[in-house]
């Protein structure tokens, strides 16, 4: 399957949010608001695009999401839980319909064992449910993250497909 550019998926995102007359909210850690920046550096974005948090640390998860402190002490940052907590909590804390969220090791340090560096959860809320899995992207710290933009917006674009 064909791979969209970062532009490419923002514009189908656009008019796919727009037809739907939904909006998206992020929510990103390792990516620090390239996601948000990727989908309003198309013009008119205001239509679709609701509102983007940047979560570096913990307590801009619990605070800003609405993460539970517990959750993150029990799996850490950078696991699927609290992938799941941020795209509900995007979701909960802004008037969109939509949300996607990243928590990952971009590196170059960072790493363990358990989550080497390029290790991404992602997440999506979507009416339908929240919908998330792991990527591991390699590279330095630049691609890693540029990849977790690509993938967090194609994935998304796939799922508004599937449900519509």
């Amino acid at each position: 399957m064909h791979t969209l550019t970062i532009a490419q998926s923002c514009a189908q995102l656009a008019a796919l949010l727009s037809a739907q007359q939904r909006m998206l909210a992020t929510a990103e850690s390792c990516s620090g608001g390239l996601i948000a920046a990727a989908c309003t550096d198309l013009a008119g974005s205001s239509t679709w695009f609701e509102r983007g948090f940047v979560t570096y640390s913990n307590a801009a998860k619990t605070q800003m999401l609405g993460v539970d402190a517990q959750l993150i002490a029990t799996h850490g940052a950078v696991s699927e839980p609290v992938a799941r907590a941020m795209a509900q909590g995007a979701l909960q804390h802004s008037l969109a319909q939509v949300s996607v969220a990243v928590t990952g090791v971009a590196g170059p340090s960072g790493g363990s064992a358990d989550k080497p560096v390029g290790t991404v959860w992602l997440a999506w809320g979507l009416p339908s449910g929240i919908f998330s899995e792991v990527r591991h992207f390699a590279g330095d710290r630049a691609t890693v993250r540029v990849a977790t933009v690509q993938h967090a917006l194609n994935r998304l674009l796939t799922l508004l497909k599937a449900a519509h």
